[in-house]
């Protein structure tokens, strides 16, 4: 039997995980003024944080129903020690937990346009705090944070290491590769449920034929699973990640499926 987590990992035992380990304090939560209002995200110092090294940055974008403290709950099972990380929170106010009030990422050009500004206020928020390398930082997202990562890395490509989406599609409205040239630059890796039905094989194999008629460097990875994280998405993004810095961006379009 596949080891299943909730799609919205409220299971997680962080907090035993992170006492075992000495560092409670590793997850860091903070709201900052910025020049648009207040911004609300998570910050996550890895395990013996070294001042003097600068850090790839993983930016989470959370799935729907939920806040930036998923953050908390993803980051043991992503690494512990290899990231700074931040969460900020969703656009739009979304059906959460009993007693929770949760968000998601809208596509709206709207939401799309607040989107950007959180995610980059959250961006200046770990620079500011942390030693980050800023040739380093990867966008990464479930469901409809998967789809809003995918908006920002293709508008911004520039900016970003890498794009990573579990279980989110990649956009359809507004012309997410009008900058086709510049996002070619930016690797992918997709990542998807076999038996979902929220966005199935077929969609994912459409994106797909997109990414490859685009020239663009994507590592497609299926898992036996419905619409949801399981914790071997989220190794295969730590290294996936790890891959990215220690050998740089290919412009070579490789496709992989993995079955666990």
């Amino acid at each position: 039997m596949t080891n299943r987590l909730p799609s919205t990992l409220s299971h997680l035992p962080i907090a035993e995980m992170m006492d075992a380990a000495g560092s409670v304090s590793a997850a860091r939560y903070s709201a900052c003024s910025a020049a648009r209002g207040e911004v609300h995200a998570a910050l996550f110092a890895p395990m013996h944080y070294e001042p003097n090294y600068a850090y790839p940055l993983l930016v989470w974008l959370h799935g729907p129903g939920d806040d930036e403290s998923q953050l908390k709950r993803i980051m043991p099972l992503v690494s512990m020690r290899n990231y700074v990380a931040v969460a900020p929170r969703g656009t739009r106010s979304d059906d959460g937990k009993p007693g929770k009030t949760g968000y998601g990422w809208s596509q709206a050009m709207a939401d799309w346009t607040v989107a950007e500004q959180r995610t980059f206020d959250a961006i200046e928020m770990a620079l500011a705090r942390f030693n980050v390398s800023g040739r380093r930082v990867f966008l990464a997202g479930y469901d409809c944070g998967g789809t809003m990562a995918f908006r920002l890395a293709m508008d911004h490509p520039s900016r970003f290491a890498g794009v990573l989406s579990l279980c989110g599609s990649f956009p359809s409205t507004q012309m997410p590769l009008r900058r086709l040239s510049d996002a070619r630059r930016v690797p992918i890796f997709l990542a998807c449920g076999r038996d979902s039905r929220t966005y199935p094989p077929a969609d994912v194999c459409n994106n797909l034929r997109l990414f490859h008629s685009a020239g663009m460097n994507v590592s497609l990875r299926q898992y036996p699973c419905g619409h949801e994280i399981v914790p071997a998405m989220l190794a295969d993004m730590d290294r996936w990640m790890m891959e990215q810095i220690s050998t740089g961006s290919s412009t070579a379009v490789n496709s992989e499926t993995s079955a666990r």
